[in-house]
């Protein structure tokens, strides 16, 4: 089961990079599949339930949702302190409580984090997740966690755990 799971991911991401519905880029697809599948299982799908729940979808596509209105109004934030003539940062490197348990999970906050303008992961130790990001607008560690990573990790939970 748990090749024929790596097998559908693998094709179905080949057929959104290429976009063409040709038998040569079928056969071709189904190929680099199969082979992904072959050598890389051991290392993916652990627990292959999990990738056939039709609801981490649902909640996939509503944390895109979320990913992009972040990201646009990340991009607002960082392009306003630039342009601004007073250039008003006030960078530094926070302290972020995680609550995922799962190693995946912790890496796609953390890439969703450095994905997003003006924040960038620095480490993942133990359950901390440090950021260093251009304006830490607050002292207290719950609200700054919050406004950093509160509103992926709430969507990563119900995705990936």
């Amino acid at each position: 089961m748990r090749y024929l799971a790596l097998f559908i991911l693998s094709f179905v991401f080949w057929m959104l990079l290429t976009f063409d519905l040709s038998v040569a880029n079928l056969v071709a697809g189904g190929a680099a599949a199969l082979v992904t599948s072959l050598l890389f299982t051991k290392y993916f799908f652990h627990k292959v339930v999990k990738f056939i729940q039709p609801v981490r979808y649902f909640w996939f596509l509503v944390y895109l949702v979320i990913f992009t209105w972040e990201c646009i109004k990340a991009n607002f934030d960082v392009a306003y302190r630039v342009l601004h003539p007073a250039m008003p940062i006030k960078p530094g490197i926070v302290k972020v409580k995680l609550e995922l348990k799962s190693d995946f999970a912790r890496a796609m906050l953390a890439n969703s984090i450095t994905m997003t303008p003006g924040t960038i992961s620095v480490d993942i130790i133990d359950d901390v997740l440090y950021v260093h990001w251009i304006y830490v607008s607050s002292e207290d560690p719950e609200i700054y966690s919050r406004k950093i990573a509160g509103k992926f990790e709430k969507y990563i939970k119900k995705i990936f755990e």
